[in-house]
């Protein structure tokens, strides 16, 4: 049964949890830590988009691969997108994450050079199909862009498309890591181009279970129709910062089993 509060005490509540989750000791045992590891623009986002990419499953093997995936591109991700040899790419064969293995991880460095040669890099292609509520439209170039040079058929399933009805959590959390700008430090902000009103909420089982028993979401699955109910109804709370929200759904949902 969906607990009943009212709108006030709703936001209160919320707002409270975030403040209690948003906040450095989070990084210690969340896959953000990865990309944290990084200073220069490019190596964070590379390095968050790999980690989120297999971000699904329990969260220390996510972590322990995500710094694995890190090991085999020499800790320079940037540089190794940029400039490897094909023999270089032999080492990343035996990686395996879940259904992730080393065909799909050496297919993701050769559409993340094109987007970067091709495309003016990863933020460039969000921002040029944003529009000023949603970057779902985005997420469906991207892939569109992502897998426009010669590419394995498997390794589409890696990157989820919102318009084929996705919710698309993985992307969802890259982009808020990417976008989201706030003092505490566990988001990076480093993507100018865009504001958080545009984010989506990355939205999995322990969110979405949250949220129905918020009253925040009705619909039974997680897809993308649940997506936008629950960032309608997140974008009613705070409409400039709606996905700050993430933090107080994933905190009730892991650390609190609410």
């Amino acid at each position: 049964m969906p607990v009943k509060l009212t709108k006030k005490d709703l936001k209160d509540f919320l707002d409270n949890k975030v403040e209690q989750y948003n906040h450095p000791r989070f990084i210690e045992s969340d896959p953000i830590q990865i990309p944290h590891q990084f200073s220069k623009k490019e190596d964070i986002e590379i390095a968050a988009f790999l980690t989120a990419t297999i971000a699904w499953g329990n969260r220390k093997s996510i972590i322990n691969n995500a710094k694995r995936m890190m090991l085999l591109l020499d800790n320079a991700p940037h540089e190794f997108v940029m400039q490897h040899q094909e023999s270089d790419l032999e080492a990343l064969l035996p990686f395996v994450h879940r259904t992730f293995n080393g065909d799909d991880f050496i297919q993701f460095i050769a559409c993340l050079q094109h987007i970067y040669k091709n495309h003016n890099g990863l933020e460039s292609v969000f921002s040029k199909y944003a529009k000023p509520d949603s970057l779902q439209e985005s997420i469906h170039q991207f892939k569109n862009h992502f897998f426009e040079i010669e590419h394995l058929p498997r390794t589409q399933k890696h990157i989820s498309n919102p318009l084929k009805n996705s919710a698309a959590k993985r992307i969802n959390m890259f982009l808020r890591w990417m976008v989201r700008h706030d003092n505490n430090g566990v988001d990076f902000g480093i993507w100018k181009s865009l504001t958080p009103a545009q984010l989506s909420c990355p939205l999995d089982v322990h969110s979405g279970n949250v949220a129905r028993k918020l009253g925040l979401l009705k619909r039974k699955q997680n897809d993308a129709k649940a997506l936008f109910e629950l960032d309608s109804a997140l974008r009613q709370l705070d409409k400039n910062d709606p996905v700050k929200y993430d933090f107080a759904l994933f905190g009730l949902g892991v650390f609190e089993g609410f």
